[in-house]
């Protein structure tokens, strides 16, 4: 029987993923993008970023009251070792990175006259310390910021590669289901979920 993760957890997950791969996708290719189109896309990129926090609240506070499927007795020690390793590496980044992009904008000695709007619409407040440095000093604090923001994204996509080469190899080569627990299946086809929400 395939142990699902609930639909809740699915929609986090995976909600996340799409909004982190299109923020990477986005600074890919910022660069070569025509000047008007610069700065809609990286207050996307901001946007994006912003509610992946959000997210990421909302999912370690689910998974602290949700336990998770068991993974398959099947597994060495080493193997559910390094998944949870992993995971909890994964959860770290979706910390990490927002926040540290937040810094690297809110150290930005141009934030004053340009302030940020979720989505276009909604007031984002910097963070008040960082906008309140010497402005002969913010040029040092952005770029610092924005290299351990860079930092961060390099140690995602490490770990992304790891956690996708892991759950392949588990559905291809050892033959278990991995992949159809983070997946909506069908009621009654050998399903046990965590719970039916």
């Amino acid at each position: 029987m395939i142990q699902r993760y609930t639909r809740t957890a699915m929609v986090f997950h995976w909600l996340v993923a799409a909004l982190i791969a299109a923020n990477v996708i986005m600074i890919w290719v910022v660069d070569s993008l025509p000047d008007t189109m610069v700065r809609p896309v990286i207050d996307t990129h901001k946007s994006f970023g912003i509610t992946v926090l959000g997210l990421a609240i909302m999912r370690v506070l689910w998974r602290a009251t949700h336990t998770p499927p068991a993974l398959p007795p099947g597994y060495p020690k080493w193997e559910r070792w390094s998944a949870h390793a992993a995971h909890g590496v994964l959860y770290l980044l979706i910390f990490c990175l927002p926040l540290s992009g937040w810094m690297h904008d809110s150290a930005w000695k141009e934030a004053a006259t340009h302030p940020m709007y979720l989505y276009g619409l909604i007031p984002w407040p910097r963070i008040g310390w960082l906008t309140a440095i010497d402005p002969a000093q913010k040029d040092f604090w952005h770029d610092l910021f924005g290299r351990v923001h860079t930092a961060f994204a390099y140690v995602l996509y490490a770990m992304v590669v790891a956690h996708v080469a892991g759950a392949l190899k588990h559905q291809w080569f050892d033959r278990e289901p991995e992949l159809q627990r983070m997946l909506p299946g069908r009621d009654g086809v050998g399903l046990k979920a965590e719970e039916p929400r």
